[in-house]
């Protein structure tokens, strides 16, 4: 056995340890959090836990652990995010990628990378002192700090990802796709619309996909700017809070080993599921997406 042959082993055998290390800690993440998370049904009825609308672990003699109202914010202002984002996001990308010039592209595109950079608190302010009098002001709403206020700024945190990947799809379409178009008489807003972005269906929706659990998943944002009433919401100009909140807010103060700590677990499993289940339809289509491009 030679040394190249040795180097070569020893190199493989790095890459799967790195590969396996990292399904092994996404394992331990999920065991902690659903053995911790299971205790709280020996004190919390399943369909109570999930259905319940009201969430109150500290009050005497009769605590409640509903977390529906908080699925409930989650899911609207991830939503919320999503409906501003999406088209943005998108129409950003088939700009860079079939519009701009190479000088305007390579502009933008650093500016993007540094969007993605910006910590999530510094958003949160911004969400305070900016969005949320600006919010109150046009819309006649006694405060800015609601689900509105989260969904806008949760849009820009998920902005870079759509935008990159969106753009790498549509960029990735074979030239011969807008060559045909353009000789059938079609104009580039026609190419663009009707041929370029239905071929990169896939890449776009896989964008989305990684932009959603980017949402699912902030917590300092949230938490700083959505006014973190525990009440079900009914529209997005309710003050709402969200799983990632409520677990930031609560687990440094509660006591260890109470049913109240175990639960917070089990709010972490669920959003843990929520997320990955995200991710792996994202993955999924992604797969597809490079099946189609082969």
């Amino acid at each position: 056995m030679n040394f190249r042959t040795v180097e070569e082993k020893a190199i493989h055998s790095f890459f799967f340890l790195t590969g396996l290390s990292s399904v092994l800690i996404l394992a331990g993440i999920f065991l902690m959090l659903f053995f911790n998370g299971i205790k709280t049904f020996q004190e919390v009825p399943f369909f109570e836990f999930f259905l319940g609308r009201v969430w109150n672990p500290s009050a005497y003699g009769a605590p409640s652990y509903g977390i529906l109202a908080m699925v409930v914010s989650t899911v609207m202002v991830t939503l919320g995010a999503m409906i501003i984002a999406v088209p943005i996001g998108i129409g950003c990308a088939a700009y860079i990628s079939e519009v701009a010039s190479p000088k305007k592209r390579e502009t933008f595109k650093p500016i993007i990378e540094i969007l993605a950079g910006i910590p999530s608190v510094a958003l949160g302010f911004i969400g305070i002192v900016l969005v949320g009098p600006l919010i109150s002001r046009t819309f006649g709403v006694t405060s800015g700090l609601n689900a509105l206020n989260g969904a806008m700024l949760l849009a820009v945190m998920s902005l870079p990802t759509i935008i990159t990947i969106s753009e790498d799809a549509i960029h990735a379409v074979p030239s011969d796709y807008k060559e045909a178009s353009y000789a059938l008489g079609a104009n580039r807003w026609t190419t663009l619309i009707r041929v370029v972005l239905p071929a990169a269906l896939s890449g776009v929706v896989a964008s989305i996909m990684l932009g959603i659990g980017r949402a699912i998943g902030e917590t300092m944002t949230v938490l700083m700017v959505t006014g973190n009433a525990l009440a079900m919401p009914h529209d997005f100009f309710d003050s709402v809070r969200t799983m990632t909140a409520t677990i930031a807010i609560e687990l440094g103060e509660v006591p260890y080993g109470t049913t109240h700590y175990y639960s917070l677990f089990a709010i972490g499993g669920v959003l843990f599921l929520m997320s990955m289940g995200v991710n792996l339809v994202a993955e999924v289509v992604i797969a597809r997406h490079r099946r189609e491009r082969v």
